[in-house]
């Protein structure tokens, strides 16, 4: 065995070593490698890192490691016992825990944003909650739903049955939302993304899974049902080999389409999560090694080099379907169409990228105003900013096949797990039923644009350019 003493003389970006689940690794020659930079390491070279790791990797990670890289069982006996203190921050989040009403009398997906701030711990909120700079795309995402209203028919037909089941990119599913691509969910919760899983395939909807997942896609598959549909999201690799090997791993475990994000060609400065940073300590070598962002910690390793031509690579290395993820204009869904793609998903990242960044519900608008044959040559989604089953209608009416959600489904699991996951979808269901019988709809296909157009009296400029005068 060897001792705690001895694993602290390892500290330096020469020779380092960590304490993972009681044994004893040497990955100086990973640092190099490290999806998150060689900072994340050795701020905790020499240290016993196992929960840590577990919240912030898959289970399968250590695998990227060689055999002699783990160098044998630490020595129970010599570890310091880990103090537990609790802060008053901490106190404060499990006294909320206490008192926090159970996942059923949430009423709205704002109660479990607001519950989620009380009892998620400061890194998970501020990873979760964070967007870039002043957040003012972040806020515009949500604030351009309500510069749309509906225009409700009545006595237009029977409204006593009815139906939210749809499909897009070849998926049958229960109602046009699905769960967009975000990472870390162990940060809220220990079974991570699985919860998401089993949520989304009792419910019948779609799950996109994260290329940052803290669970591995592996757990995520074998969490699922038969025949459940799951799709990968897919940030491109520096190392090309990687992708490819991922994406072919993928698509035999059956995932239905590959989801190219490519709105991510720069670092942002999410506000939150770099005031919170993840939870690192000073670098034993040298004092001046800052701590990072989990944003930053699991991100290393993407290209931020991408062009058109990468969709052609993909395509080169899968026979699924390719959605084309971060479209912020018009003329981007144009290419994406003039490419060959099969889905586009309007979205900025969930305000987390370029600040400023138009809110996709306004894009999807700009197209059905201006290139409504669009929606004929490739599947148009949106995501961002949707916090009720209104918002669905509004962007379904408008010509989206099916709209994201990612931050309502994190705060959820973070408060309640997967009973949460399935209580958010519950939410939505009734509100979109709601909405659409509500304005003279009681399938999916009996929304149209008519049915939705800007705010205020529909005359002059305001007149939607797709209303017959």
């Amino acid at each position: 065995m060897i001792s705690y003493e001895e694993v602290q003389k390892h500290v330096s970006a020469d020779d380092c070593w960590v304490i993972i689940k009681g044994r004893v690794y040497d990955v100086t020659n990973f640092i190099a490698l490290h999806p998150g930079g060689r900072q994340a390491i050795l701020s905790h070279a020499g240290k016993e890192v196992t929960e840590l790791f577990s919240m912030l990797h898959p289970s399968d990670a250590l695998e990227n490691l060689p055999p002699e890289a783990c160098l044998g069982l630490v020595d129970p006996n010599t570890v310091p016992a880990q103090e537990n203190v609790l802060t008053e921050s901490d106190l404060q989040r499990r006294a909320a825990r206490e008192i926090m009403p159970p996942a059923q009398s949430m009423m709205l997906l704002r109660d479990f944003e607001e519950w989620a701030q009380r009892v998620l711990s400061e890194t998970a909120w501020a990873y979760y909650r964070s967007a870039s700079d002043e957040e003012h795309t972040f806020m515009e995402n949500q604030d351009a739903f309500r510069r749309y209203f509906f225009r409700p028919r009545v006595l237009v037909r029977d409204m006593s049955t009815g139906s939210t089941e749809t499909t897009f990119m070849g998926i049958e599913t229960s109602m046009p939302v699905f769960i967009s691509p975000a990472a870390m969910a162990k940060l809220g919760h220990p079974l991570g993304e699985v919860n998401l899983t089993r949520a989304a395939g009792d419910w019948d909807i779609v799950q996109a899974i994260s290329s940052n997942a803290s669970c591995s896609v592996d757990e995520i598959f074998e969490a699922s049902s038969e025949d459940q549909p799951l799709i990968f999201q897919l940030y491109l690799n520096k190392d090309r080999s990687q992708s490819e090997t991922l994406i072919r791993k993928v698509e035999k475990l059956g995932a239905r389409a590959i989801m190219f994000t490519v709105d991510t060609s720069w670092d942002s400065k999410r506000t939150l999560d770099s005031r919170a940073k993840a939870p690192t300590s000073a670098d034993a070598s040298s004092a001046t090694v800052a701590t990072l962002p989990v944003n930053r910690a699991i991100s290393g390793y993407q290209d931020r080099n991408l062009t058109w031509d990468d969709i052609a690579f993909i395509r080169k290395n899968t026979k699924l379907p390719i959605i084309v993820k971060g479209i912020q204009s018009l003329e981007d869904v144009e290419m994406c169409v003039s490419h060959g793609v099969e889905g586009v998903v309007i979205s900025n990242h969930g305000g987390r990228q370029a600040d400023y960044a138009p809110a996709p519900i306004d894009i999807l608008y700009e197209i059905r105003a201006l290139r409504p044959e669009l929606f004929e040559k490739t599947e148009i989604m949106i995501d961002g900013g949707i916090r009720c089953g209104a918002d669905v209608v509004k962007a379904i009416a408008l010509g989206a096949k099916a709209v994201g959600l990612g931050r309502p489904f994190l705060y959820a699991n973070g408060t309640h797990g997967e009973e949460g996951v399935r209580r958010v979808m519950e939410i939505l269901h009734e509100e979109i039923t709601n909405t659409m019988r509500n304005i003279g709809a009681n399938t999916i296909e009996q929304l149209k644009p008519e049915m939705v157009g800007p705010a205020g009296p529909w005359v002059g400029a305001n007149r939607p350019p797709y209303i017959k005068q």
